[in-house]
């Protein structure tokens, strides 16, 4: 299982497509059907998709995994009798799978058979997508459905999120304690520390200082640098996320905590709380399929 993708309505995909090309730093990965999708420079054939809404929205969070873990999904969300649907990607890339609306609204999307890119060599890009948060009315219950019917597992918690992992990266996705359901921000994994000071310095050189960072989270011990982005969602440099064994102890909030008026490991950056918030509410996932049966994915996966 691995993260690759999200998929995002915007009022101008091409103002938004500019931004992440030219200042954020990615590459153009071609334009189908009126959707701009956009690459790092590792295989994946694109790490966001970008079309045309008149309000803000999240389509999916994709995830490419085996035939056999689809099967396993698929036997799992049944039986809870969520809303779910087969689906033959028309994105970039390609693949087969299915859509599932977790108890809160949000929608992964998990996809076999993807196509890889040619890697670009010598690219100061982003490699790949590190994790997307997600706000969550219940944290804690939505960790657990992800265990229970996806098959990941929880990392950490926190007095703020519930942390959890698809493979052996600390966290593929979490949960923030916020109150609501909506995307809380997305991460680009970058190819060490300098690749993400230079992306700040970039992002500084157009005007923008960054909502909260440069500094080094706890959990996942990643190195981050977040900023709002003009087109509305928090955006995050980040590198070197933990990899965790099988056995990782999961940690609890009380294993997390800071000295007074400190908030990360290096306590050099202030955060916009207010501004962080405010584009946190902004993007909220929509559904715009029918559950269908999954009978035929399961007996051919």
């Amino acid at each position: 299982m691995k993260l690759r993708s999200i998929e995002l309505g915007v009022e101008n995909p091409a103002e938004a497509s500019a931004f992440l090309t030219d200042i954020w730093g990615m590459a153009e990965a071609g334009e189908k059907d009126g959707r701009h999708y956009l690459r790092g420079s590792g295989p994946l054939a694109y790490l966001v998709a970008l079309e045309a809404a008149d309000e803000p929205f999240v389509r999916s969070v994709t995830f490419i995994c085996s035939k056999a873990r689809l099967s396993q999904i698929a036997e799992a969300v049944e039986k809870e009798d969520l809303a779910a649907r087969p689906v033959v990607s028309d994105d970039l890339g390609g693949g087969e799978g299915l859509l599932v609306e977790l108890p809160e609204g949000s929608i992964f999307r998990f996809l076999a058979d993807t196509d890889d890119v040619e890697p670009l060599e010598d690219a100061d890009l982003p490699v790949q997508l590190t994790h997307v948060v997600l706000n969550a009315t219940d944290a804690e219950a939505c960790g657990d459905a992800v265990e229970r019917l996806l098959g990941f597992k929880v990392s950490d918690r926190t007095k703020g999120m519930v942390f959890v992992r698809c493979n052996d990266s600390h966290h593929s996705t979490a949960f923030a304690r916020a109150g609501f359901p909506s995307l809380n921000h997305i991460a680009f994994e970058m190819e060490d520390f300098d690749a993400v000071m230079r992306g700040t310095g970039r992002l500084r050189d157009h005007g923008m200082a960054p909502a909260w960072g440069p500094g080094r989270h706890g959990p996942g011990a990643n190195i981050f640098s977040y900023f709002i982005a003009p087109f509305g969602p928090v955006v995050e440099f980040s590198t070197a996320v933990e990899k965790v064994p099988e056995d990782y102890k999961t940690g609890a909030p009380e294993d997390w905590t800071w000295p007074e008026g400190r908030i990360d490991h290096w306590g050099l950056s202030e955060k916009d709380f207010d501004g962080l918030r405010a584009a946190e509410e902004k993007f909220r996932f929509r559904r715009d399929w029918g559950p269908a049966s999954l009978e035929h994915l399961m007996e051919n996966s």
